[in-house]
């Protein structure tokens, strides 16, 4: 049986890779903030940015299989204020955890954004030349290219937007919130991404894993959409008030880091090669719905 360890289990995805995995892999996670409990994994307290060995000599200890590295800071913004914490976490921690992959022989994956693209042109793939207009997306690059060069077993999957049932996914449980509470929710019309299901993306590391496929991949949802569509699409299938979402600039909200403008990325690669398709925003929206029913309407 193989066995796995994922950096940031207690996230959004990680927590959707732990459900999946340890079925068929022995499964460990790292948490750091958000301690996750779960009999199906054995988690272990890891601060990257201390820089003080500790994400090493676990790797080294376990000698995972595998090793799915998913921890990286939410706020742009935050990264372009703190550059030296961005540093620390998305490009030193990704040097160390790469070494002691490569010690271990382990491969690995490596979660990386569609904030490497500067968002003029839109469906980026994998061969448009990156260029990052952002502090945070400059980081991203950067652990993308320690990642590769490293290993020819590594794997780095752009993504962004991630969402799902679960109460890390940021933006759709702020839109539930403020609907449920019959607010206003200012959503941007001039930002475009891919809405992205975490359990798409797990399933999408376990084909991965299957395979042993190697190389760069986009990973995102198939919908090109805004976050004012999105708001607009939650909305409707939760049945909540459509008028609540009120079409928002981003100029008129203070950003400190650059966004790009339309970062949709192609996932043609991925389809072909792995034979994965992501589901559209309406399938994805339908699936927390779902769960929202099953749960019997728990609160996100």
């Amino acid at each position: 049986m193989k066995s796995l360890l994922i950096i940031g289990g207690s996230g959004l995805v990680g927590t959707s890779l732990i459900q999946l995995a340890s079925n068929s892999m022995n499964t460990f996670f790292t948490y750091n903030n958000n301690r996750h409990k779960t009999s199906k994994a054995k988690g272990y307290f890891i601060n990257l940015l201390n820089n003080d060995g500790s994400i090493s000599n676990l790797i080294k200890s376990i000698s995972p299989d595998i090793v799915v590295n998913t921890a990286a800071y939410q706020s742009v913004d935050y990264c372009e204020e703190e550059k030296n914490m961005a540093y620390l976490l998305h490009v030193k921690s990704t040097e160390e955890i790469s070494l002691a992959c490569l010690e271990t022989s382990s491969k690995l994956i490596h979660f990386s954004s569609n904030f490497v693209f500067d968002g003029k042109k839109g469906s980026y793939n994998e061969d448009d030349h990156p260029n990052p207009i952002s502090y945070y997306g400059k980081t991203r690059l950067d652990a993308e290219k320690i990642v590769l060069k490293s290993s020819p077993k590594n794997v780095v999957l752009r993504t962004t937007v991630i969402y799902g049932w679960n109460k890390n996914s940021k933006f759709t449980n702020f839109v539930l919130e403020k609907l449920k509470n019959n607010l206003n929710v200012n959503a941007f019309t001039d930002q475009y991404g891919n809405p992205t299901l975490a359990d798409d993306l797990a399933q999408c590391i376990l084909k991965i894993i299957s395979t042993d496929t190697n190389g760069l991949f986009h990973a995102v949802g198939k919908s090109c959409v805004n976050r004012y569509e999105f708001a607009k699409s939650i909305a409707e299938k939760f049945g909540y008030d459509t008028k609540l979402i009120c079409p928002t600039l981003s100029s008129e909200k203070k950003q400190i880091a650059l966004r790009p403008e339309n970062g949709c990325l192609d996932t043609s690669k991925v389809e072909n090669e792995l034979g994965f398709h992501f589901c559209d925003i309406k399938d994805g929206i339908n699936q927390i719905y779902e769960e929202y029913i099953k749960n019997n309407k728990i609160n996100f």
